[in-house]
């Protein structure tokens, strides 16, 4: 991803923390924020949800008590940019609600579109288990060059070309901020039901997802996907694992102050 940073004398991690932050959400105002993400992306511009079915402009449901959700934040405006959950799996979890949900979200919703027998020769440990899902982008910060940068009231972004050319970090860095949490929970054995330009961008940065099962219209046409932390790091191109690193040391110590 380096030859789309010009100036070689700063790595995409140094780039992109001049302009964003990663932060855990652990609070109900930040996780506010990242419900309303939800809302914005998922009911108000794809119509993924709808909008009666999220009242107060939050679109959230019952796994999200029990998930971890990070937010990246725009430095400038303070603008939340994006966001995205761990939900974990219940499997040896003392708390019996969480235990009651019984399945994760792409086993309860996408059955059908599973490769069983895949992952049953996976042999995995329950309690390892996890799914990265609601990955969501504001639109502002998918707008493409020369279109209007400004969408809440008077609130306007006045951005350099470095700047727009981080946007296109935003997905990949909301997955890192996820596997970061993978890591700290010890929930390494990931799925993800993903749409299909995100397993690309991701194999172009070195992190290479196994398909786990076929496509099917969830939240828009998405497949499952199935990687470890470990293989993520392992094959994670150099300048990637530089940001990932960087995010993992912003969201470790309040992570660590939950445990």
């Amino acid at each position: 991803m380096s030859d789309q940073y010009p100036d070689n004398t700063l790595t995409p991690a140094q780039i992109f923390k001049k302009y964003f932050s990663v932060i855990l959400a652990d609070t109900k105002e930040l996780k506010q924020q990242v419900y309303n993400i939800r809302y914005r992306v998922y009911c108000e511009e794809f119509n993924y949800e709808t909008v009666a079915s999220c009242p107060n402009t939050m679109e959230s449901d019952k796994y999200d008590r029990y998930a971890l959700h990070c937010l990246i934040i725009h430095n400038s405006s303070r603008m939340p940019a994006a966001c995205v959950r761990l939900v974990p799996a219940t499997s040896g979890n003392v708390d019996t609600e969480l235990a009651a949900l019984d399945l994760l979200p792409f086993e309860k919703y996408c059955t059908d579109s599973l490769d069983h027998d895949f992952i049953e020769q996976l042999n995995l440990i329950r309690s390892r288990q996890c799914e990265i899902s609601r990955l969501a982008v504001e639109k502002t910060f998918r707008k493409r060059s020369g279109e209007s940068l400004t969408r809440f009231g008077d609130i306007n972004i006045e951005v350099s070309k470095e700047e727009q050319r981080t946007f296109l970090l935003i997905a990949v860095a909301a997955f890192l901020a996820a596997t970061a949490l993978t890591d700290l929970s010890g929930k390494t054995d990931v799925f993800a039901m993903m749409e299909p330009f995100l397993p690309r961008l991701l194999k172009r940065s070195g992190i290479v997802f196994q398909r786990a099962g076929q496509d099917i219209d969830y939240h828009g046409i998405r497949a499952p996907y199935f990687i470890t932390t470990q293989s993520a790091l392992k094959t994670m191109r150099p300048e990637l694992l530089a940001l990932y690193q960087w995010i993992h040391q912003q969201i470790a110590p309040a992570y660590l102050k939950l445990t």
